[in-house]
């Protein structure tokens, strides 16, 4: 049996239902972290919070616990956009933190924008979400995402894909 095989025979509607679980999981987890003011959304500002040095308790790699990349089509043709994806995720890969990518930036715009006074915020292709102190902020929708994750990586799909709801 091979690889395709094996993924023809999910039944669409479970792979539907679970996609729909996860963009549902991560509009929640946008919301609650700029509620809780762990989100830090740009390219730069990410690559300068996963920069581990030098040590800054507010910007510690440590502390990242979810990454969305964020790309629409008319982005595809962008390699510098690409290679910092390339770098990112290759990053997060190698210190256990889950990321997905999303292909509405508008969409995310909608969600994470809602809340800044002074408009919506400029370059949302990276959205990083911190937890600050393992015990201070556990929410589900994180770990639906996590375990979502764990499950894509466990039929080789490294970053996963999400749909965020309407």
């Amino acid at each position: 049996m091979t690889l395709e095989e094996v993924r023809g025979q999910d039944t669409v509607p479970e792979s539907t239902a679970r996609m729909q679980g996860a963009g549902k999981a991560l509009h929640e987890l946008l919301l609650s972290a700029q509620r809780q003011g762990c989100l830090t959304a740009g390219v730069y500002e990410s690559a300068k919070v996963l920069n581990v040095s030098p040590p800054c308790p507010r910007r510690d790699p440590d502390n990242v616990t979810f990454c969305v990349l964020a790309a629409g089509e008319e982005d595809e043709g962008d390699i510098a956009l690409q290679i910092h994806f390339t770098l990112i995720q290759a990053f997060c890969c190698e210190n256990d933190i889950d990321i997905v990518r999303v292909g509405d930036v508008q969409r995310l715009a909608a969600i994470v924008g809602a809340g800044e006074e002074a408009g919506a915020p400029g370059d949302l292709h990276c959205i990083l979400i911190s937890n600050p102190n393992e015990d201070a902020w556990k929410d589900p929708a994180l770990e639906k995402l996590s375990l979502f994750c764990e499950e894509s990586r466990s039929v080789n799909d490294w970053v996963p894909s999400i749909t965020l709801p309407e």
